[in-house]
């Protein structure tokens, strides 16, 4: 039976998500409205060596971004809310946080935007496979952490 985490283990869970992993400063900030997609993912990506950031949808991430911008954001498309084609978009808009690197993760294989200026840097279709995530994320910023 999959218990759901109490208050305190979600609060514990995303003070530990925010502590340097292997020594890495590198933080993804990770959006992702399916909880099980979400923690599986968080758990990859740690195991790379990442710090890793959650939110459950768009708005929360948009808080987070503006408390502390990461120096990635991997996005699911479809979230209540905020989806992550606004995300990308609000930061694409918002000049200190337009440099920072987004990928989108999606169901569908729609790519295209209404605005080009707004897009994020690298659509992949769920179900993501790992190999490539990580792939995408070195391409976009520094080398795998060691």
């Amino acid at each position: 039976m999959d218990r759901q985490p109490t208050a305190n283990e979600e609060a514990s869970d995303q003070h530990a998500a925010t502590e340097s992993v292997g020594g890495s400063s590198y933080t993804i900030l990770l959006v992702e409205d399916d909880r099980s997609l979400r923690r599986y993912l968080e758990v990859m990506l740690r195991q790379a060596g990442y710090s890793v950031v959650s939110a459950a949808d768009g708005l929360e991430a948009m808080r987070l971004v503006l408390e502390a911008p990461p120096d990635l954001v991997i996005t699911d498309a479809i979230m209540p809310n905020l989806n992550g084609h606004e995300l990308v978009r609000f930061l694409r808009t918002t000049p200190a946080l337009a440099h920072i690197p987004t990928i989108l993760l999606s169901a569908l294989e729609d790519k295209e935007s209404h605005d080009p200026n707004h897009k994020a840097d690298v659509y992949l279709v769920k179900p993501v496979v790992p190999e490539d995530l990580l792939e995408w994320i070195g391409k976009l910023g520094p080398e795998k952490p060691v």
